[in-house]
């Protein structure tokens, strides 16, 4: 038995990872540098859902096999197997799309944020039962977007902390 596993883009995980490790550099140089502690207490505040994040996002995955769809997060994990799937449908907004697998006593949603997400739709939809897929999923999976904006708006926290450092140590020297 085979089993397929997707994990989150390495091209949004790459500088999530920068902006926490530049997130925790800045916030090392505000108590170095003796920063007002209201500054440092809303940097403390910021890098905490930021490591969150990035923990979350490294440990996510949907796996599929022969039986089955299973999602992994921390700490919770959701697993519908195919014999009890009623629908798989689709929201798309602009370049951001959804999938639902629902069953009569649970639901799973994902999103095009994994790697290689048309190649995860394809191999749904071959072994769901062809009954429970909507039109709009075959469309998506014809064509399934590619979103960009999540890993350009990480790109520029990277630019927007790299700065920030280098005006806060440059004032320190």
């Amino acid at each position: 038995m085979e089993t397929y596993s997707y994990s989150i883009r390495k091209s949004f995980l790459i500088p999530l990872g920068l902006v926490v490790i530049l997130t925790l550099i800045l916030l090392i140089c505000c108590l170095i540098l003796n920063v007002p502690l209201a500054k440092t207490l809303i940097l403390g505040a910021f890098t905490l859902p930021v490591i969150l994040l990035f923990i979350e996002s490294c440990l996510r995955r949907v796996s599929i096999d022969a039986a089955g769809v299973q999602i992994h997060r921390p700490l919770r994990n959701k697993r519908i197997d195919y014999s009890e799937m009623t629908a798989i449908d689709t929201v798309r907004v602009r370049k951001r799309a959804f999938v639902s697998l629902s069953s009569k006593t649970d639901f799973i949603i994902f999103s095009n944020s994994y790697e290689n997400f048309g190649q995860l739709l394809k191999e749904l939809l071959n072994k769901a039962p062809e009954k429970t897929i909507s039109d709009e999923t075959r469309q998506l999976a014809a064509n399934p977007p590619e979103k960009t904006s999540d890993v350009f708006s990480a790109w520029v926290a990277v630019a927007v902390l790299a700065l920030i450092i280098y005006v806060q140590l440059r004032g320190a020297f």
